[in-house]
């Protein structure tokens, strides 16, 4: 979810503006998704890099995610959204890890929608870390696997990512889920994501819709295989 910043900075805004605009795409993001199936949805949110942004800044965010999870508890409750978190939310502030420990703790069983925001999170961290538990595990080279490793992943509950969009105009991962990205289609947008809406995310679905995935196949076995 990137471009808050250069939303607010090119209205004249501080860019804690632009922050509380994408907020509301985040709401219209979630209900969209979940009207429409979709069976898990991650907001890359705060990165592990976003720690050394000017401290206001940092602030700013701490107290929008705070809001975002105390005023959509009753959405996400009502409509059977399991909340979830993946990255150091360790690193979190108090009043932003409370009530996030807690929706995710009252949201476990739901199972309509899994809605899971990346904070303090970093692809790179997320490897070393899978690495790091392997280590811990006592696990064998011969049994280093890509199931074992999948398995040490924050991500390991969820579903495959099958495609992964960038707005803003940026075409670069930056840090996010780059080891489940492996074959997950990549869709980038030029909208702002306090632009970004329900119309935005329908048509990087028909595109996605579009293409033919492989997984190193070729298109003839794929459709040999339907």
């Amino acid at each position: 979810m990137d471009g808050n910043g250069r939303w607010a900075e090119a209205r004249g805004l501080p860019r804690a503006e632009g922050h509380r605009a994408g907020a509301e795409s985040v709401r219209d993001i979630v209900r969209a998704a979940r009207q429409i199936g979709i069976e898990a949805l991650t907001l890359y949110a705060f990165s592990s890099q976003n720690w050394d942004r000017p401290v206001d800044e940092v602030q700013a965010l701490m107290h929008l995610l705070r809001d975002y999870l105390i005023d959509e508890r009753p959405e996400i409750m009502d409509n059977e959204i399991r909340l979830n978190a993946i990255g150091a939310v360790d690193r979190l502030p108090a009043e932003v890890k409370d009530p996030l420990d807690a929706l995710r703790a009252d949201s476990a069983g739901n199972t309509q929608m899994t809605l899971t925001l990346a904070l303090s999170y970093g692809g790179r961290e997320s490897i070393v870390g899978a690495a790091r538990a392997l280590i811990r595990d006592g696990v064998g080279e011969a049994a280093v696997t890509d199931d074992a490793f999948n398995a040490r992943l924050a991500t390991a509950d969820l579903p495959q990512l099958d495609l992964l969009i960038r707005t803003s105009g940026e075409q670069r991962l930056s840090n996010f889920l780059l080891w489940e990205a492996a074959y997950a289609e990549l869709y980038f947008d030029d909208a702002l994501w306090p632009d970004y809406r329900r119309p935005q995310l329908y048509k990087a679905l028909e595109e996605y819709a579009k293409r033919e995935r492989r997984f190193g196949l070729t298109g003839a076995q794929v459709n040999d295989d339907e």
